[in-house]
């Protein structure tokens, strides 16, 4: 039995090595692929409030923050931005007062960002649940296009075929070259963007979309000509006299 056991082991325990090495490399691979999956998500929600936060409604921010409860949301953000220190310790900064400390204040320091919670403070957060939860729709109007995502599964009416922009019911993120027409109905304290459908020679004319900001909210001054910039909002209606889809914007990025 046991020269049978030798042999056995002379002839089968190369093999084994391999299988071995060879399912360790497999579960590494899943690993790092995991891994690359979990960065790449969270740089797409990253990503998605980059530049400079343009316009803001808010409260348009506020109500829908309070109304979602994004209160925890905001709160986890905050107790991983203070943990996050190499040294072991907490710096933070809410809102100009500086804040230095141990680990243990970590608590002290959220309950006072809370307190003091704006809308360019929670609109980050918000966007970012909301991205994670997959209800954003992605739309770049330059090309034309509309990113195939579970959240277009979700808000759209049929997202198999070709997708009517009017037909989304949630949020949209809207890529665009927008252009001021000025001030919008007499005397109602707004300011309105066009931006072209595509990159006709003449944005004028064709489909567009129009957006409606109050212009108290608008937190920069409005560049002369056209600039690109992100609408986070919701479609209204669309006007087929006009061909222009009207969007309801509760934040503007360039």
């Amino acid at each position: 039995m046991g020269v049978t056991s030798e042999a056995w082991w002379a002839v089968w325990w190369p093999w084994m090595v391999l299988w071995a090495a060879t399912g360790v490399g497999l579960a590494a691979l899943g690993t790092v692929a995991l891994l690359q999956l979990v960065r790449a998500r969270r740089a797409a929600v990253q990503d998605i409030t980059d530049g400079i936060c343009f316009y803001l409604h808010d409260s348009t921010v506020m109500d829908h923050y309070q109304m979602r409860r994004y209160t925890a949301a905001l709160r986890k953000e905050v107790e991983q931005r203070t943990s996050d220190s190499k040294d072991g310790t907490v710096r933070a900064k809410v809102f100009g007062v500086g804040a230095d400390g141990s680990r243990r204040e970590n608590t002290e320091i959220v309950s006072r960002y809370l307190e003091v919670a704006e809308p360019i403070s929670v609109i980050g957060v918000i966007m970012k649940v909301l991205e994670e939860k997959r209800v954003i729709v992605h739309v770049d109007l330059p090309s034309q296009t509309v990113a195939r995502s579970t959240a277009l599964l979700r808000t759209a009416a049929d997202a198999q075929g070709s997708v009517r922009l009017r037909d989304i019911e949630g949020f949209v993120l809207i890529r665009g070259r927008f252009r001021t027409t000025g001030d919008g109905p007499a005397g109602d304290g707004s300011t309105v963007f066009l931006a072209p459908y595509g990159d006709p020679a003449d944005p004028s004319r064709g489909p567009r979309v129009r957006v409606t900001c109050a212009t108290e909210g608008l937190r920069n001054q409005v560049p002369q000509g056209t600039f690109s910039a992100r609408c986070l909002g919701k479609v209204e209606e669309w006007n087929p006299e006009e061909g222009v889809l009207e969007v309801e914007a509760m934040a503007i990025f360039r």
